[in-house]
This record gives C-alpha cells, sequence and structure tokens, in this order.
C-alpha cells in the first residue's frame, strides 16, 4: 500500500512540457496542478464576484488529478485574493481588491474615496498601562495611562481591518466620553481638543491571522494579512497616536506613486 501511495504522490509532483515537444530544463517544465490554478485563475477574471467554484471532488474529476492537488490550486488562489471561501457554503469568486493610495487620510476617507460606505464596530475601548515600547511612541512617562481604542472597520458592511489606537489619556483628557458623541475620532480631536494630525511614518509587514483575527474578519485562520504601524504627529512634531491595524490580505492592496529624489 505504501508503494501505491508513493507512485500517486510521484504522479501528482510530475512536471509538464509548458509546450509541445520534450521539455529541455526546468524552466521549460511546470508542477501538474498549475493548469487546473490558470484554468481557475481565468474563471475569476471572466465571471462576477460571486459565481461558486465547482467542488472538489468535480474538478478532480476534469482534470483527472487528485483531491489533494485541487485543495492547493484553491488554497493559493485563496491567498491571493482570487477566489473566497466560506465556511459551510464552498468556493466563490472573489471581489476585486480594495486599491488604497498611501497618504495621510482617515479610514472614512478611504473608503468613500473607493466609492464604498465606511462603518466602524467597537470592540474595546479602556485604559491601559503604557510600557516601555509604547510610553516613548506616546511621549509619556511607562507607566502611564493610555486609551486603547480597539475597533473592526468594514466596507459596504464587509470586514475589512481591525485597528487599535493608543493615545494619551493625559493629553486628551475624557477622550473616552467625547469620542461617544463623534462619529470620528479624528473630528473629536479637532474640534474638541483643537489637535489635528499633519504627519505620520507608517510601516507595513505581513503577518498571519490569528485565531481572535480570523473570526473578527471573517477569514480563514493562518491567512496572510496586512500589518500597518502607523505613528501620528500633530503640526508642532507631537505625537498624537500610534495606531496597529491588520488588512485583510486577500481584500486590499497598498498603492503609492514613488519619485527619484533630487
Amino acid at each position: 500500500m505504501s508503494g501505491e501511495r508513493d507512485s500517486a504522490a510521484l504522479a501528482e509532483n510530475t512536471t509538464v512540457p509548458t509546450q509541445s515537444g520534450p521539455a529541455t530544463g526546468a524552466a521549460a517544465r511546470v508542477p501538474k496542478y498549475y493548469g487546473l490554478k490558470r484554468h481557475l485563475l481565468q474563471l475569476t477574471e471572466t465571471q462576477p464576484a460571486g459565481t461558486p467554484v465547482p467542488p472538489e471532488r468535480a474538478l478532480a474529476a476534469q482534470f483527472d488529478t487528485s483531491r489533494t492537488t485541487v485543495r492547493q490550486a484553491l488554497q493559493e488562489l485563496v491567498v491571493e485574493g482570487r477566489l473566497e471561501r466560506i465556511q459551510g457554503k464552498g468556493t466563490f469568486v472573489a471581489k476585486p481588491k480594495v486599491a488604497q493610495a498611501l497618504q495621510l487620510t482617515s479610514y472614512t476617507e478611504d473608503m468613500r474615496a473607493q466609492g464604498l460606505e465606511p462603518t466602524s464596530r467597537l470592540i474595546e475601548i479602556g485604559y491601559i498601562s503604557a510600557d516601555d515600547r509604547l510610553a516613548p511612541l506616546l511621549d509619556i512617562k511607562p507607566g502611564g495611562r493610555v486609551l486603547r481604542i480597539e475597533r473592526l472597520r468594514l466596507a459596504n458592511g464587509d470586514p475589512m481591518a481591525i485597528e487599535v489606537a493608543h493615545l494619551s489619556a493625559k493629553r486628551f483628557p475624557a477622550l473616552r466620553r467625547n469620542l461617544a458623541k463623534h462619529n470620528s475620532l479624528y473630528t473629536a480631536l479637532r474640534e474638541v481638543y483643537g489637535v489635528t494630525v499633519a504627519e505620520a511614518e507608517e510601516t507595513i509587514e505581513t503577518t498571519l491571522a490569528n485565531p481572535r483575527e480570523a473570526g473578527l474578519l471573517g477569514s480563514d485562520l493562518g491567512l496572510p494579512m496586512l500589518q500597518l504601524s502607523r505613528h501620528s504627529f500633530d503640526p508642532e512634531g507631537a505625537p498624537v497616536e500610534w495606531v496597529r491595524s491588520i488588512y485583510r490580505g486577500d481584500r486590499y492592496k497598498f498603492i503609492t506613486r514613488l519619485k527619484r529624489p533630487e
């Protein structure tokens, strides 16, 4: 039996020429599952979002391959944001990614610029003590009081990101109460405290969704995410906030325009 399994695994990993005639090198050979992936990719390019993908069993029969190979092709396209897997329902053509320019704007402004309706759901708000890492970011002493605001960001009702903002309680007294009176944090900072954000330093990294993040965002566990860390400053250069955001890597992409230095 083990020999049969080894033979099957070898067949699934056998590479095939990319064109007629014998393969002449590694560059001319591709994994067997790649033909299936290209077929599914064409489906995502020609069918509207929400179109169901044939079940694994049907694809395996159509392409004369194993369900393991089919699952690999599907998973890669889910990670790339071409397909969307919905628990208990199946796999579907995904919506196009939201293309966001890297600029100093709020989430609300970003989504409306894309023609999407932004909403937020407050997950948790409360005070914490600044540790040695957070204190210098907000220009306060270690142990100083910090307001932590965690929100789920949505666009047209779909979860897009988890945002956690940190602000100095000393600089913005009663911000928790004042925030309840305004729909936007930046609006509250401007109208109540006379503070605006003039510049920021932003870092973008990749990370994997943990169980809690995957649940909030409605994504698969371990799906690649985009992690943004933004350190914002007022016109005088004083820190305003430090924000960590987790964006769905299958729904979001960032765009920036680069110029050569003078």
